[in-house]
Parts: structure tokens; C-alpha cells; sequence
């Protein structure tokens, strides 16, 4: 690549970059309480949930390996976008039961759920945190490897660059400020994303040339559908769906809502939105295929990449800046959730005593600030050993997902269920876990820690029998602030 491509990349990218950061100082202005940082203030827009959602849930997965995946695989990408979906509708099954809750983190869930426990409440929150913490240092990396190979910078600095802008995007107003740069950075991804779409098609002779060059099972009910594998679509479900459902990220923008029927809307659009990134990993999959189909199924990963090569100067400029939004929103994101763990649910191992507002929050510029300089550490150290970070995601789900999931269900019933039945399913949930990856299994290990841990919890349930309650879900202080008007809450599903 030319020095003049280099610098039409590089400034295409820091304009998208600079109206994304002015937005997020601008609203930090007005909105830098510490709810705002937290959770947005609770009074987000439906508009900009919808589309922080969008934001969290594409990442460079959808860049990458979805446009692989469609070019060997065809119509079976939409089921690892259907599986995402499916996980944002069953939350949005409970928005409203969230929403008036008040919480502020999965911890205080858990809190509400099962009672004061200080263990408890430290194990879900380290559970909570390992996610989008590995998050944050993989997309460190991602983003150092790719623009690296572009422009020639060395490793380190892009990291530290990489590093800095995320700063930029937390540090204003938190959630706040993260939520409302991730509604433009989205606007920008869709649009985006449509205009590569429709060039990949037209490079390839048309959408009936690309037609005539791809197999027809690629296109074809229900075979398209099927080519994947059941075998591998039955691991994508267990890897996707219960991830989405222990993903704190989601949870944020849904107490970040103004009302618990803005909350599912914002789910239902941003589901759509979800959608339409399968769309574009389908079309661009497909018209790679048709334009070079030698990589193979082996070399679908090189795709995208081949897809880099081939496009004019003024779309690669516009496709390294679609590529930084979406690392931006991605890192953005799971570094706020990181430390709204840290300032809310671990704060009392870090600060004895209670503190100001104003304490609270420079308290979390300074976590934030310390968050990143520990992830950027990690990927440059250990650049090519993050692949254990991909199993964190294995071990949340398989502690969160029975006793959160299943626990909801029963508050909808008005029963509160003992500590004890989820301190056991966690454990059990863990150790099935660790054995299935000590031992190296074909399924993924955290197939057998989620069936373990929903085992786990069945019996135990049997033992330490649930409570029936007509008030709040615990006897204990409940977790929200009792000068709120929806503290009368009593605990209903509606």
C-alpha cells in the first residue's frame, strides 16, 4: 500500500473517530453523575439503545470469520446470527422486570435473587468481568495484526494508540458517553456495511453471475441452511446463545433504558440490526466465493482479507474506518463494563468506607485508565497466547447461565430460591467446565458446564426447597435506592 493510501486511510478513520469522540465529550457536558456512568442515567433514548446494542453485538467476528463462513458455508452464516437473536429476545422476555429493578450490574441480580452474600457477590462479578475483559485485550490485538499488515506500523504503538482512543470514548461520561458515540459509530456501520455489500455483488458481475458461479446448495432450503454441519451448529448454539444470555454488556443497555417497553424495544431493533449484519456477511461471503473460488473451505478466514486487496482506494478508505468504529465500540464497551464491576460490586476490597459521587466517579476514570494499561500490557506481552482468553467465556457461562436464567424464572413465580442452590450449581457448573477442558473434549467444554450446573441446580432445588414471597424477591436491603419511585417494586414479572 502507497503512502497516499496509507494517509486517505488513516484520516477517512480519524474523522470517523473524531465525530464519534466530540459526541461523547459533548454529552458527558450534561450527563456525568454517577448513574450516568453506570447505567446511562436510566433515561437513554430507545434509538440509541437499539443501536449500542447493535454495536455491542458485531464486532470483528462478523468482519472476518461470518464473511467466511458464507463463503464456504452459504445461508448457514444467518444461524450464528439467529443464535445471537434468540439470546436477545430471551432477555428482552425479562426487560421489563430488569428495568424496574434498578440494577446497575448482573451482581445485583444475583443479589436480588438469592440474598446479601458477599462470596456470592464476588464470584458473579469476577465471572462477570473475565468476559469483557478478554474482550478488550483480543480486540487490542485484532486491531494491531490487521492495521499493521495495512500500513506498516509496528505492533506496540498501534496497540498503545489503540489503547488511548478507547480512553477517549469511556473516560467523558462512562455508559453515557459510550452509548451515544455507539449510536453514530452504528448509523455508520449500517450504512457502511450496505454500500460494501452492494459493491462486493457488483464486483462479482451482478447477483445473477454470482448466482451462476457459486453451488446452488449454497442458496438452497433447507440445504444451504445445513452445510455447516450439524455437529458444527450445534456447537455455535451452545457457544452463542448461552454467552449472549451471561453478557453483562446487554444487561447495561437495558437498565440504561428510559422504560422497561423501550427496553424491549430497543432489543427487538437491535435484533433486527443483527440480522442485517448476516445479510452482509452472506452477500460478501458469497461474491467472494464467486469471484475466487480457489482459498477453499480451509481458506475461508483469508476472504475478507483477499476481499481488502481488490477494492479501489476511496472504498478501503471508507472500509478501514468501518473497521475501526466497529473494534472502537466493541473496546469501548467491555472496558466500562469492566470497571461499572469493579466501582459497583468489588469496590469494598479496594476502598474501605463509603464515598461522594464525585469520589465514585474519579474513582472510575481512575480504574478505567488502569483497566487498559493492564489489557495493553497483556496484548503486547502476549500477543499469540490470548487464546486462553476465548475460555473465559466458556467458564461465565457456565457458572451465570443456570442460576441466572433459571432463578429469573422463579422470581416470575414469586419464589425466592436459597444461596445455597446457587453457590452449588455455580461450583458444579465450574469443575464439569474444567474437566471437559482438562480433558480435551469434542464438544465444547462449556457445553458440560452449563448441562452440569442446570443439573447442579435441579437437585439442589429439590433440597434447599424455594420461598414463597409476596413482597421483594429478599428479605435482605434490597439493592436499589429507596428514595426512587419505583422502589414499591415487589418483585413482579409483568
Amino acid at each position: 500500500m502507497n503512502l497516499g493510501t496509507i494517509a486517505l486511510v488513516t484520516i477517512t478513520a480519524a474523522v470517523v473517530l473524531g465525530i464519534g469522540a466530540w459526541i461523547s465529550f459533548y454529552v458527558s457536558r450534561k450527563h456525568n453523575t454517577e448513574d450516568d456512568w453506570l447505567v446511562g442515567g436510566r433515561s437513554l433514548p430507545m434509538i440509541v439503545v437499539a443501536f449500542t446494542q447493535y454495536a455491542t453485538a458485531v464486532g470483528g467476528g462478523v468482519l472476518v470469520a461470518h464473511v467466511g463462513i458464507s463463503y464456504a458455508w452459504g445461508l448457514s452464516v444467518f444461524w450464528y446470527e439467529l443464535f445471537v437473536v434468540a439470546g436477545m429476545l430471551i432477555i428482552a422476555l425479562f426487560a421489563n422486570w430488569l428495568r424496574k429493578g434498578r440494577f446497575s450490574t448482573i451482581p445485583e441480580v444475583f443479589t436480588r435473587l438469592y440474598g446479601q452474600n458477599t462470596v456470592l457477590l464476588s464470584t458473579v462479578a469476577i465471572a462477570v468481568i473475565v468476559v469483557p475483559f478478554g474482550w478488550l485485550a483480543t480486540q487490542f490485538v485484532a486491531f494491531a495484526n490487521l492495521f499493521s499488515e495495512v500500513t506498516g506500523i509496528p505492533f506496540t504503538p498501534l496497540i498503545i494508540a489503540m489503547a488511548i482512543i478507547s480512553l477517549l470514548f469511556v473516560l467523558p461520561g462512562g455508559l453515557t458517553s459510550v452509548a451515544w458515540s455507539d449510536f453514530f459509530f452504528g448509523v455508520f456501520m449500517v450504512g457502511t456495511s450496505i454500500i460494501i455489500a452492494i459493491y462486493a455483488v457488483m464486483s462479482a458481475g451482478g447477483w445473477g453471475q454470482v448466482v451462476e458461479n457459486v453451488p446452488d446448495d449454497m442458496f438452497t432450503m433447507p440445504q444451504g441452511l445445513t452445510l455447516a454441519g450439524a455437529g458444527t451448529i450445534v456447537l455455535w448454539f451452545f457457544a452463542i446463545v448461552p454467552g449472549t444470555l451471561t453478557n453483562q454488556l446487554y444487561y447495561q443497555r437495558v437498565f440504561a433504558s428510559k422504560s422497561g417497553k423501550d427496553a424491549r424495544s430497543s432489543l427487538y431493533l437491535g435484533a433486527v440490526m443483527v440480522m442485517v449484519a448476516g445479510v452482509y456477511a452472506f452477500f460478501i461471503g458469497v461474491s467472494i466465493r464467486a469471484m475466487n473460488p480457489s482459498l477453499g473451505e480451509d481458506g475461508r478466514e483469508m476472504a475478507a482479507g483477499w476481499f481488502l486487496t481488490q477494492v479501489p482506494t476511496w472504498l478501503l478508505a471508507l472500509y478501514g474506518a468501518f473497521l475501526m468504529a466497529t473494534i472502537v465500540s466493541t473496546t469501548g464497551s467491555a472496558l466500562q463494563s469492566v470497571v461499572a464491576n469493579l466501582i459497583n460490586d468489588l469496590r469494598g476490597a479496594l476502598i474501605k468506607g463509603k464515598t461522594t459521587q464525585k469520589q465514585t466517579i474519579t474513582l472510575s476514570r481512575w480504574l478505567t485508565v488502569g483497566v487498559t494499561l493492564v489489557a495493553a500490557a497483556l496484548a503486547i506481552v502476549y500477543p499469540r497466547a490470548l487464546d486462553w482468553l476465548v475460555a473465559t467465556y466458556a467458564y461465565s457461562a457456565s457458572i451465570l447461565a443456570a442460576p441466572m436464567l433459571i432463578g429469573i424464572i422463579l422470581a416470575k413465580k414469586h419464589f425466592r430460591v436459597r444461596t445455597q442452590v446457587a453457590f452449588v450449581s455455580m461450583a458444579v457448573g465450574l469443575l464439569a467446565c474444567g474437566i471437559a477442558h482438562i480433558i480435551g473434549t469434542s464438544a465444547p467444554f462449556a457445553v458440560f458446564g452449563i448441562i452440569g450446573g442446570s443439573m447442579a441446580y435441579a437437585v439442589s432445588l429439590a433440597i434447599w426447597k424455594p420461598v414463597r414471597t409476596e413482597g421483594d424477591l429478599v428479605e435482605d436491603k434490597p439493592v436499589y435506592d429507596s428514595k426512587t419511585p419505583d422502589s414499591n417494586w415487589n418483585g413482579e414479572l409483568t
